[in-house]
């Protein structure tokens, strides 16, 4: 197994899809908790283009990036959940879904968050469309994989954790169970997992830090 080591940040949604993958692969690791307002010497070193979390360190060796990791996770350890599809086709329209969810979901969402008035009534309705497109690849669905915990989950899995907490911080409602009852299910079953309840961040400490960044960012819009 070796050395391992885990840079990562309790508030960062893909800092802790790696976390999840290595207690799904039974992997013991060492947690190096970052300050993103103070960045150490190491994390810089270890991730000097992007400069952030996540970043998994395997016997001296920095993986960035959670796609990355996620992949390289499973292609290391054979131990415990698979979490890509062995058929390379299905291997392929993971990784696809897996973008999607980085560069359409998540951002629209955020755009929705930090936006008022007029502009988030557009990005809402922006980000409720991405969402009824993840509710089809859910339709009659356990999980994105099929009846196990998989690639994809993970990938999502930061709508069973930092949806709500973007929901209530923002008196914006996003996942309605009438129009989405197939990612609501999802959720509930994501969340059922011991792995998740036991690294689950604490809630009060999500709440109160992004009610900062939420106010920030309307700050920001304020000035311009």
């Amino acid at each position: 197994m070796g050395d391992v080591k885990l840079f990562w940040t309790w508030s960062s949604p893909f800092a802790q899809r790696i976390v999840w993958a290595l207690k799904l692969k039974g992997i013991e690791y060492e947690t190096m908790y970052e300050d993103l307002a103070n960045k150490s010497s190491l994390l810089l070193k270890y991730n000097p283009i992007h400069k952030q979390v996540p970043v998994l360190v395997h016997n001296g060796t920095p993986i960035c990036e959670s796609l990355v990791i996620l992949e390289y996770i499973d292609e290391t350890w054979k131990t415990g959940t698979p979490l890509l599809p062995e058929d390379p086709l299905a291997r392929a329209k993971a990784r696809f879904w897996a973008k999607f969810n980085d560069e359409q979901l998540l951002p629209s969402v955020k755009h929705a968050y930090v936006s008022h008035g007029l502009e988030q009534e557009k990005a809402k309705g922006h980000a409720l469309k991405n969402l009824d497109i993840v509710e089809k690849q859910l339709t009659g669905k356990k999980f994105f994989s099929g009846e196990t915990i998989g690639f994809l989950d993970i990938a999502f899995g930061w709508i069973a954790i930092y949806l709500e907490i973007l929901e209530e911080t923002s008196g914006m409602e996003l996942l309605d169970k009438e129009r989405f009852p197939f990612i609501s299910a999802w959720k509930e079953n994501f969340s059922d997992n011991t792995f998740f309840k036991e690294d689950r961040p604490d809630k009060e400490k999500l709440i109160a830090m992004y009610k900062r960044i939420r106010e920030y960012f309307r700050c920001i819009a304020a000035t311009k």
